[in-house]
């Protein structure tokens, strides 16, 4: 773990020192590695990660949204303060917070990613008090979106972990 807190140091330089030079390109590259980070950290499986964000940004790191949400993950400014993100342009931070909040989602709805991922989308109020019978016609329909994503990327992953062993082999 030392290697990759190490690892993520030095990509963490590298974007404040070539900040005004990156491109689309080196952004989602950069982008994807703090999210494999993350969500190593803090035991979030990756296509979960990659699947919200997705969702939330399309991996647009200056998204904002009608509502105030803003960055990678999409924070709102009560969640980013809550879990210590200052900037939520930053990519590191507001992935972190981001995957952070995330896995406290899913541990306080013990491993139930449909909740976790509603309870990401409007809060987890709302969802703690009705579970999935939250009325909202946008909060089932932005669950399974995400759901898609998540279940497509498993999939993929596991086509290229049998053709790996097979290549292996």
């Amino acid at each position: 773990m030392k290697r990759i807190g190490y690892a993520c140091f030095l990509l963490l330089s590298i974007q404040i020192a070539r900040a005004q030079v990156l491109t689309p390109a080196d952004l989602r590259i950069l982008s994807n590695r703090w999210a494999v980070y993350y969500a190593t950290l803090y035991r979030v499986p990756i296509e979960l990660v990659d699947a919200v964000i997705d969702e939330e940004s399309a991996w647009n790191p200056y998204a904002v949204s009608s509502k105030g949400a803003a960055g990678l993950m999409q924070l709102m400014p009560e969640t980013a303060a809550r879990f210590r993100v200052r900037n939520r342009y930053r990519l590191d931070e507001n992935i972190r917070g981001g995957v952070a909040y995330l896995a406290w989602l899913i541990q306080l709805f013990r491993g139930d990613f449909r909740l976790a991922i509603a309870a990401y989308y409007v809060g987890e109020r709302p969802i703690l008090r009705r579970q999935l019978d939250y009325s909202s016609i946008e909060v089932h329909g932005y669950v399974s979106r995400v759901a898609e994503r998540f279940q497509a990327r498993c999939r993929h992953k596991g086509a290229v972990d049998l053709i790996a062993e097979t290549v292996e082999q």
